[in-house]
């Protein structure tokens, strides 16, 4: 068996990406057209070699149930296995008060499996990675605890937990979400930051978490409580992600990690699919990023009447397996499957969730409609957003967001 196990946080709600997560946990949120979020780390390590995932679920998590129940099955006669972990208030009454006390309700799947190292990673992140570089970098080193880290912006850092570091990779403060972020030095506009990622040494951990769980004074949280708590006690590192080479890796991906948080977040990685050269490479067959499989029929394009200008056509786009292009326009946009564009629609800069029907005439710019949503034929979304927000949910930045299975009155 291995030494390893896995515990995958996938329990948030994921309040700042409301609508999409409204009904649905942050992790089964659709992304790239025929992908779940949760997909991304799960792949992760089960191109490393990491075959024992517990995957922890609480809010509104049928979906995302769904999701890895049919669509990731392991070979159990191998001992190999994904299971989906439900809130069971095993030390109280009391659903999970932080991502530490996630794990200490769960503690009997530690001793149950008796692991020497216990891989914390979140569920709701866009990356590529080799998760057996991170754990050797944890045994060259001796590490106590390893935290994986990642440069961003100071604007995008204030949401995040920040890292200084010393020598020899050692982690010296950690500060969860601050006002002001504490740059990194000789870079002024970037700081380091957590990617929630970690690894513990298993007698480590049980110790830190018998510990926190008897402090009610905290909120019982690796970022916000134990982290900060524990750096002089234990040693810390951190693993610089951006030294992380997946197979089939292109040079713009290295350190690309997206913490799809809020909508505009949202949106703009998945524009990013789109582009030429994305971030991201969805295509990289050495690496892949593997699904619940979908049995609908190849994509479809059709009209090709130039006079009449009713013409199937997608450019700049991903479109997915089952979608119908009758004579409308695609450009720039993200197409789920099953989706439908009816003659003389002009889809622009957008994400279209599985089985969105778009009408004859419609309109749609810089929008996400999620799934199962009809638009009536000569809908216009995305082109007045002072109208927009008397009817939808519109983002500062102008991104209209239309909820799953709303209906709209033309």
């Amino acid at each position: 068996m291995s030494d390893e196990l896995v515990m995958i946080m996938a329990g948030g709600k994921g309040q700042r990406l409301y609508p999409l997560s409204r009904d649905r946990a942050k992790p089964a949120v659709p992304f790239g057209g025929k992908y779940r979020v949760i997909d991304f780390v799960l792949s992760n390590f089960v191109n490393s070699g990491f075959y024992r995932i517990k995957i922890l679920t609480q809010f509104k998590s049928d979906s995302l149930n769904r999701h890895v129940s049919r669509g990731w099955n392991l070979s159990g006669p191998l001992g190999h296995y994904i299971d989906l972990v439900p809130a069971q208030m095993r030390t109280g009454d009391m659903w999970y008060q932080g991502t530490a006390d996630a794990i200490f309700q769960n503690i009997n799947l530690i001793a149950d499996q008796n692991p020497k190292l216990v891989l914390i990673f979140g569920g709701d992140h866009i990356y590529r990675m080799d998760m057996r570089q991170m754990v050797d970098f944890h045994k060259r080193h001796n590490a106590d605890i390893t935290v994986s880290t990642v440069p961003l912006s100071l604007e995008r850092a204030s949401q995040m937990g920040i890292v200084e570091i010393g020598p020899g990779h050692r982690i010296l403060g950690f500060t969860e979400k601050p006002a002001v972020p504490k740059p990194i030095p000789g870079h002024p506009d970037m700081a380091l930051v957590s990617m929630g990622n970690y690894i513990f040494n298993t007698d480590i951990l049980l110790k830190i978490l018998a510990s926190n769980h008897q402090d009610g004074t905290t909120a019982h949280d690796f970022g916000r409580n134990i982290l900060p708590q524990v750096l002089q006690q234990y040693k810390v590192l951190a693993y610089d992600f951006a030294n992380n080479i997946c197979p089939g890796m292109e040079e713009q991906e290295k350190g690309y990690w997206c913490d799809i948080g809020t909508i505009d977040a949202y949106w703009e990685s998945n524009m990013d699919l789109c582009s030429v050269t994305p971030r991201l490479n969805l295509y990289n067959h050495e690496w892949p990023i593997r699904t619940t499989p979908l049995y609908y029929p190849p994509a479809k394009f059709v009209f090709a009447d130039e006079n009449k200008r009713r013409i199937g056509r997608a450019t700049d786009s991903m479109v997915s397996e089952g979608c119908i292009i009758s004579g409308g326009r695609v450009n720039r946009s993200i197409l789920s499957p099953g989706v439908r564009v009816n003659s003389y629609a002009q889809v622009t800069d957008s994400v279209l969730m599985a089985n969105v029907d778009i009408g004859r005439h419609c309109k749609i710019k810089k929008a996400i409609i999620d799934k199962n949503v009809s638009v009536p034929s000569r809908t216009v979304i995305g082109y007045n957003l002072e109208r927009d927000r008397e009817k939808y949910h519109v983002t500062e930045s102008g991104i209209v967001v239309i909820p799953k299975k709303e209906k709209i009155n033309g």
